[in-house]
């Protein structure tokens, strides 16, 4: 997510009213359900939720504390970054893709690995996160968190056997200045697929998934999206546009059939200040669907794009109980009929 010029309180009415319908008629709350208690995840042991708590901190650190900054203004430390995705998949078994591309005379890449499908190879669902960081920050929760969730699943991931292709990619220049612009990593990355036809059945983006709060009014929104949602900052969202609905709807009932976390969830015109700011905003351009998976970024965690946004601020055992709704629900995806 990104805020600044994107988020403000300088309303129009025009947008107040059509922000009040839009509420009324897409906001969406998750059904509550009884998860499927013999989900792999749900039956984890408290050694094992420990031991991938550790790892998940231990890439986190790794690219915040040992890499630190990661941009085009810090290209060692962003080809750094780069290499240590490249070297994790590597370890794992995968092939690691490259793509690469040159931004203001310098070469920067998106990375990807892929789990060919059984039945339906051709079509694919993609799982993405960005590894760059804005400029004076580490990057903890944004997006070392996105990025350590990738790195777990697509390693619970290796060597299953789907109907439908798994891809996992690391896009590059996700922050300012490249935002939104033809050089951020996953504009580049989406039109390639859809100059080759790639045939992306859906797309879930993991930005700053790491910080859950269960205090009061630790949780903040949009005018007026308070309303309909809670003041607790300990759930994660789903937030798509109305094109991606469908796909948004799959994935939360799939996610609390495997999760007990809390989920709300959100489909609305990317006008909403929030919906459009990730990568997944890069695939809409080009006619795929896709989601955000989030923990609302700046309207809950205080160390937001800030030198302060360092590994000891974030939740790991709530990363966790993510990480294992995500697993279960792209095992669904890569299944089910879309």
């Amino acid at each position: 997510m990104k805020k600044g010029v994107y988020f403000s309180y300088k309303l129009t009415g025009f947008w107040l009213a059509g922000g009040l319908l839009a509420m009324l008629s897409l906001i969406g709350k998750a059904t509550p359900e009884i998860a499927d208690q013999h989900s792999p995840g749900l039956a984890m042991t408290p050694a094992i939720k420990k031991s991938r708590a550790t790892q998940l901190r231990a890439h986190v650190e790794a690219l915040a504390t040992g890499i630190g900054e990661r941009n085009m203004f810090t290209p060692n430390s962003l080809a750094r970054a780069a290499e240590y995705i490249r070297h994790q998949w590597e370890t794992q078994g995968y092939e690691v893709a490259a793509y690469p591309y040159i931004v203001r005379g310098q070469e920067v890449e998106n990375l990807e690995v892929a789990l060919k499908g059984t039945e339906f190879p051709e079509e694919v669902i993609l799982v993405g996160a960005h590894y760059d960081t804005v400029p004076g920050s580490p990057g903890a929760n944004d997006n070392a968190s996105g990025v350590a969730a990738l790195l777990e699943l697509s390693h619970k991931l290796a060597g299953k056997e789907l109907p439908r292709s798994l891809r996992f990619v690391a896009f590059v220049n996700e922050e300012p200045p490249f935002f939104k612009t033809p050089k951020m990593g996953s504009r580049v990355y989406a039109r390639m697929a859809r100059e080759r036809g790639k045939r992306l059945k859906g797309v879930v983006v993991l930005e700053t998934i790491g910080y859950y709060r269960n205090e009061p009014d630790t949780q903040k929104y949009p005018p007026l999206f308070g309303l309909f949602y809670p003041d607790r900052g300990n759930f994660v969202g789903f937030v798509s546009n109305l094109r991606s609905r469908g796909l948004l709807h799959r994935a939360v009932g799939s996610f609390r059939k495997h999760s007990n976390f809390p989920l709300e969830y959100l489909s609305a015109p990317a006008l909403i200040p929030g919906v459009d700011w990730s990568d997944h905003s890069s695939f809409w351009r080009y006619g795929y669907d896709a989601i955000m998976v989030t923990d609302t970024a700046l309207y809950r965690y205080p160390y937001y794009h800030s030198f302060q946004d360092t590994p000891d601020k974030l939740d790991y055992d709530s990363l966790v109980q993510l990480t294992v709704g995500l697993y279960g629900m792209l095992l669904e995806l890569a299944s089910a009929d879309l």
